[in-house]
């Protein structure tokens, strides 16, 4: 259905006029990692760990906390998920694959280095982007 890649300008634009119709409708910023933090705490409910003690989570009336969740960012999350799958199939890009040939191009097929380089820059983003508030 759509076999060639959007331009890059289109797709950004798009996406800018979505986060204006965002806050303009709903009064949220997209965003995505606090969900993270969010999750976290959820999480380490559930494993036992009393989050109550950790200030992080209960700032903010609990705004982080494990009470939290599901909300509108938890929703824009599986919205991305989602929306990238259906756009790979209607684009005929879809494919399971563990290392992208870019990748296995520059730094050979090893999928256990992909996933570690990968986790390690995840990390990195969702710390910078925590540290600068969302």
């Amino acid at each position: 259905m759509f076999r060639r890649p959007w331009n890059a300008y289109v797709a950004g634009g798009l996406a800018g006029l979505l986060l204006v119709l965002s806050v303009w409708i709903s009064g949220n910023f997209l965003g995505a990692s606090t969900t993270f933090a969010r999750s976290a705490s959820v999480i380490e409910k559930a494993v036992g760990i009393d989050t109550s003690t950790i200030e992080y989570f209960t700032t903010k009336k609990g705004k982080y906390g494990p009470g939290s969740l599901p909300n509108w960012q938890l929703m824009f999350l599986f919205g991305i998920v989602i929306g990238g799958f259906a756009a790979s199939k209607l684009s005929g890009e879809f494919r399971i694959q563990a290392v992208p040939d870019m990748w296995q191009k520059r730094f050979g097929p090893n999928p256990v280095n992909r996933a570690v380089v990968a986790f390690v820059g995840g990390v990195i983003g969702l710390f910078g982007a925590r540290l600068a508030g969302g």
